[in-house]
């Protein structure tokens, strides 16, 4: 455990030094190319990570790297307008560590966005998909290390990590719109490469619909810290091997461009109903 809880408190101060008697409720992750929700808040105050203590930086493509403050449809929000990954070169411990500072700043709810790669061949590129569940068992727990506390008791349950409250919120939602809202587990796989054929059928075998190199980390941390988690992917591409042709980036920021009134209008409204 490289932060001791003096630094969560440490960045906690100066966001709360910038944010005057402003207290988020609900904290959002943003994913590669869905940053423009962030776009959308009320009486902002952003603020570049860079500016806050031990915070680490956002390097992905369509990761803007700042928090933004305000209100967003009639809620009390802070915005993550880009996450951090364990490809980037970050210990779990980093990626994860935004969450717990969050928190501290009052957020009990996460929503955590992303755009994934489509295993489930039932389903098409440019579908929204609710998380039920992860998997993410092939590399270290951001909670490796000394627990803290003040945050969560030493062996959380993953039960639930999703919280089911939320999920039916977001399935009425959805229907409400009319927008067709996929179920299924997210696969985390770490990156930076795009996964093998080989490595997507076992994902398939193991019960994976959609795969992705972010989310996992933050929702166990949130977990651990007690939050209440909504989970939104966009499928933004077949993943490998399904269709005969390469993955590339420009796909997935492509794909999110498509998906924009969609996706945000689903998010707002979900965000209304919490």
């Amino acid at each position: 455990m490289v932060h001791p809880f003096s630094h969560y408190q440490q960045s906690a101060d100066l966001i709360r030094s910038r944010m005057g008697d402003f207290t988020p409720d609900i904290a959002l992750v943003l994913g590669s190319g869905l940053g423009f929700l962030g776009d959308m808040v009320e009486q902002p105050v952003a603020i570049p990570y860079g500016d806050i203590p031990h915070f680490p930086r956002s390097t992905a493509p369509g990761h803007a790297g700042r928090l933004v403050l305000g209100t967003l449809a009639g809620k009390r929000v802070a915005v993550m307008q880009g996450r951090m990954h364990h490809y980037e070169g970050y210990s779990y411990e980093a990626v994860s560590y935004a969450v717990r500072v969050l928190r501290l700043l009052g957020c009990g709810s996460l929503i955590v966005t992303n755009a994934a790669g489509c295993v489930n061949t039932a389903w098409k590129a440019g579908d929204l998909m609710l998380i039920t569940d992860q998997i993410k068992m092939f590399s270290e727990s951001p909670l490796r290390g000394e627990n803290l506390p003040q945050f969560g008791v030493r062996f959380p349950d993953a039960s639930h990590l999703y919280t089911p409250r939320l999920q039916e919120l977001a399935r009425r939602t959805a229907a409400e719109r009319g927008i067709p809202l996929r179920e299924g587990v997210y696969f985390y796989c770490y990156g930076p490469q795009y996964e093998t054929p080989a490595e997507i059928r076992a994902a398939r075998l193991l019960g994976g619909d959609a795969v992705g190199m972010s989310t996992a980390p933050e929702v166990i941390v949130a977990g651990h810290c007690g939050m209440e988690v909504l989970g939104l992917t966009l499928l933004s591409n077949m993943a490998a091997g399904i269709l005969d042709q390469p993955l590339s980036e420009q796909e997935v920021l492509d794909a999110a461009g498509t998906a924009r009134e969609k996706f945000s209008g689903l998010v707002r409204a979900c965000l209304r109903k919490m």
